[in-house]
């Protein structure tokens, strides 16, 4: 659509036109929903960046000593899903921002169930095919950990657009950082939380075959490991998110919703 039918009124414009608030929201809810289809993917695989020199430290109420920073891989999508989070929830409220999070939880869980039927399909034994067992290997190994990733990104979220609304609605409608900060560092403890004792502890122990769950105090000090990485991140991204709000209001012409 050019960009002047984009500026008609919704009256003059054809129903299969879409005006620049529809069509920013609509490029903000895919990346969205291919941000979180990526994280469950890639998440089957870990790294590790070693800190700089000899650099380590201590976890406060942990006798962990850590000198690097591990995490699956899902995480790489993190900074991109925390600045989407934020536009939707300031530019176009809660009600959009629990859309797409409803959205995105019923993708992830037609993407489960494809990749369940893929797997029981009987494999072709040809040489230039790929063998079952490496198919199971990607796909197959971390069912537990995606179904949990499922529940904290369904309550992590909701967590995350309600306190968006509860800080600005005591900040007047000021302070960009501490309401896009505040919420997803309130969020994200959740998010940490819920995902390791479900995948290591409740899921491994019901639907892992009766496998030997995880030590709560493990529990505990892996999450939060996670929340750690996510806290960091938040901070670090703060001039992304007055650049992303900058972008919004300058190029697209869009005005925040109203604390209220």
């Amino acid at each position: 659509m050019s960009d002047a039918a984009a500026s008609l009124p919704e009256s003059t414009r054809s129903a299969y036109e879409f005006s620049t608030p529809q069509k920013v929201y609509l490029w903000l809810s895919s990346f969205s929903l291919a941000c979180l289809l990526i994280a469950d993917i890639v998440g089957v695989k870990l790294f590790r960046v070693p800190f700089p020199g000899d650099f380590s430290f201590t976890m406060p109420f942990s006798s962990v000593t850590y000198d690097s920073v591990t995490h699956t891989c899902g995480m790489l999508t993190f900074p991109v899903t925390f600045l989407i989070t934020d536009l939707l929830n300031e530019y176009y409220g809660k009600k959009a921002a629990r859309r797409v999070v409803w959205i995105g939880f019923a993708m992830a869980m037609f993407v489960f169930v494809v990749v369940n039927i893929a797997q029981a399909m009987p494999s072709w034994d040809v040489p230039f095919n790929v063998k079952q067992e490496s198919f199971d290997a990607i796909f197959g190994s971390a069912k537990v950990m995606y179904m949990a990733s499922l529940m904290a990104y369904l309550v992590g979220n909701f967590c995350d657009i309600a306190m968006f609304g509860v800080f600005k609605r005591l900040t007047n409608g000021r302070f960009i950082w501490l309401r896009a900060t505040g919420s997803t560092i309130v969020s994200q403890m959740i998010d940490s939380f819920i995902v390791t004792y479900l995948a290591f502890g409740l899921g491994r122990t019901l639907f892992a075959g009766g496998g030997e769950p995880m030590p709560f105090a493990e529990i505990i000090r892996t999450a939060a490991t996670g929340y750690t990485l996510k806290f960091v991140i938040a901070i670090g991204i703060t001039p992304i998110i007055y650049l992303g709000h900058r972008v919004m209001r300058s190029w697209f012409g869009l005005t925040p919703i109203p604390a209220r």
